[in-house]
């Protein structure tokens, strides 16, 4: 078998504009999607992903380039023709028929026998954990338990690929996170490859296998969660996945071990430099906000070590924020967690206090883009 469930060579979609304009959607997108992973699309809204999404589905057709499902290509195959199913984020339930009957409409539409229609009904639901659930109707069952009913009615059709695009948005905060596992569990459960797609950074890290980051109908980057979040390749990827710091300079030295001496204004800095960028470049530095940790006192011998003035410290529960100004044009996020026993201070102070602020070179990366 191949080693790719899905993959999308060159692929570009253009549509007419309004105006009789040509909007380019998709720009020569080209991704691997592994057999029996989780891969989800992560972008803002305009950013290409559902477009690729609806090309795999066939609700769209490339306008150049090839997708292959299994290494066979499936790019100008009408959807009724290819084994994937989708689950929207209108779950699109028959509100006149049962939860059984919605379940089994696509068995009916291909002509399963009913004795074995039942058998299969009943084996999605337990797998969506709604067991005996048949007979109910959409109206009486919560947002999540139709998110289940719908995953269920996808899933029965015993697709070689499951299409999801943001299929939790219509929840609330709470019930999407207990969802985001639910989902996360059921793709292990079943084994069968799950593309999604969605705008959250959050859901896309708590989920995914790998993920692609798209921007502007080009995807910028995939990778695994961690890789994605650690060791971003440009500063469109940094910025949309959490949070970071941002420092604008100039690369002053590159040594031989992927580290090299940044300069913004007065301050230095040392940070991993990936390999290709000469001394003299623009370039902007990132360091996460949790990597920053904040010192009354200054450390001893510790390299990017900085005093600062504190602008302000925001307390919100898990952890507490400091917005600390290292220089009149550079300031610093930091984030720490409140993991002290209940009664004891949390580091803060009054605006204007002096801290120290430090992190380790490796915890600094220099982007370019």
């Amino acid at each position: 078998m191949p080693e790719f469930a899905v993959e999308l060579r060159d692929v570009s979609k253009r549509f007419p504009g309004p105006s009789g304009e040509i909007v380019q959607a998709v720009r020569n997108v080209s991704m691997q999607i592994r057999d029996g992973e989780f891969f989800s699309m992560l972008g803002p809204s305009g950013c290409g992903k559902t477009t690729s999404l609806r090309m795999i589905a066939g609700f769209e057709l490339p306008t150049e380039g090839e997708i292959y499902l299994h290494g066979k290509p499936i790019g100008q195959t009408p959807p009724y023709k290819r084994p994937v199913n989708t689950v929207f984020q209108n779950y699109a339930l028959f509100p006149h028929m049962t939860i059984g009957e919605n379940v089994a409409f696509g068995l009916e539409m291909k002509g399963v026998p009913k004795s074995e229609r039942q058998a299969r009904v009943r084996q999605a639901l337990e797998m969506v954990r709604l067991p005996g659930y048949e007979a109910r109707r959409s109206r009486q069952m919560s947002g999540g338990q139709q998110q289940r009913v719908a995953l269920a009615r996808a899933l029965v059709n015993r697709p070689e690929v499951l299409l999801l695009d943001e299929p939790l948005g219509a929840l609330d905060l709470k019930l999407r996170k207990e969802m985001q596992l639910e989902l996360k569990r059921l793709q292990r459960e079943v084994g069968i490859t799950f593309i999604y797609v969605t705008h959250d950074q959050e859901e896309a890290l708590t989920m995914s296998d790998r993920i692609a980051v798209m921007d502007h109908g080009v995807v910028k980057q995939v990778g695994l969660a961690s890789e994605i979040y650690e060791e971003p390749n440009c500063r469109f990827v940094a910025d949309f996945i959490g949070e970071t710091n941002f420092i604008d300079g100039v690369v002053a030295s590159v040594d031989g071990d992927g580290y090299g001496e940044f300069v913004a204004g007065e301050l230095r800095f040392i940070a991993r430099v990936p390999a290709g960028i000469s001394p003299g470049r623009k370039a902007t530095l990132t360091v996460r906000p949790e990597r920053v940790q904040i010192l009354r006192d200054r450390p001893d011998g510790r390299p990017n070590t900085f005093v600062g003035s504190l602008r302000e410290s925001i307390y919100i529960g898990t952890d507490t924020r400091f917005i600390i100004d290292l220089s009149p044009t550079v300031q610093i996020l930091a984030r720490q967690q409140n993991a002290l026993p209940i009664g004891m201070p949390v580091m803060e102070g009054p605006a204007g206090v002096k801290l120290w602020v430090t992190w380790a070179p490796n915890s600094a990366r220099i982007l370019v883009e």
